[in-house]
């Protein structure tokens, strides 16, 4: 097979129209929503159920417009009814596959946990993908890695949303509070997960130093 030919056949981002918007966007920018044969809605966060969909943007305010003006009912062409807090639903789903996917690459090798692991994965080898820092974070720890990354990989991405316990329980482990995600297709399908998840919450709030938390040493995340 030719390179033309297999070229020929990469696929190209499809685009569809925003039920709350009408704004015409790439996939990557929306939300897929199911119709459950009760004619419930159920938010498709994979885009693979089967039957027809509707497509919302990624964010809290479009799909809370869209259940409150009753748009979906145009996308089916029939009434339809949304669970509560549809927002809320596609919020835990999109949580949920993100720390999903770290799992994968923990699996894959491509994690380094823990601060001894997140310091030598950014002062050593390959630019990373993505810095991963629970939110609930001591403010020391992470602050050190904050300096040790701005001087080695500057304008290097931070996920830091989500809670030590919830990484911890991705990964097998016990409060993982820092970890580093290497390059490869697991960090660009997180990194698309964690695009969409920013229209539903702040992607890195910080630390807030009056609001840290002690961290065991058998922690050590």
């Amino acid at each position: 097979m030719s390179r033309g030919a297999r070229t020929s056949r990469v696929k190209t981002p499809r685009e569809r129209r925003c039920v709350a918007t009408g704004a015409v966007k790439h996939e990557a920018e929306l939300l897929r929503v199911a119709l459950a044969p009760d004619g419930i809605l159920v938010p498709d966060v994979a885009a693979k159920l089967p039957g027809r969909g509707g497509w919302v943007s990624a964010d809290r305010e479009s799909i809370d417009l869209a259940v409150r003006k009753r748009l979906f009912n145009r996308a089916f062409e029939k009434p339809v009814s949304a669970p509560e807090d549809l927002a809320g639903a596609f919020e835990a789903l999109l949580e949920s596959r993100a720390l999903s996917l770290l799992g994968l690459s923990r699996r894959a090798g491509s994690l380094a946990m823990g601060y001894d692991g997140a310091r030598l994965a950014l002062s050593k080898g390959p630019a990373p993908a993505w810095r991963i820092e629970a939110c609930d974070a001591a403010h020391d720890g992470r602050a050190k890695l904050d300096r040790l990354a701005a001087a080695a990989h500057p304008g290097l991405r931070v996920a830091g949303c989500f809670t030590a316990e919830a990484i911890g329980a991705a990964l097998g482990r016990t409060g993982i509070v820092h970890a580093v995600l290497g390059q490869g297709p697991e960090a660009s399908a997180f990194g698309a997960v964690i695009g969409k998840l920013a229209g539903f919450r702040e992607i890195d709030p910080g630390i807030d130093p009056g609001a840290q938390r002690p961290v065991s040493s058998a922690e050590n995340g």
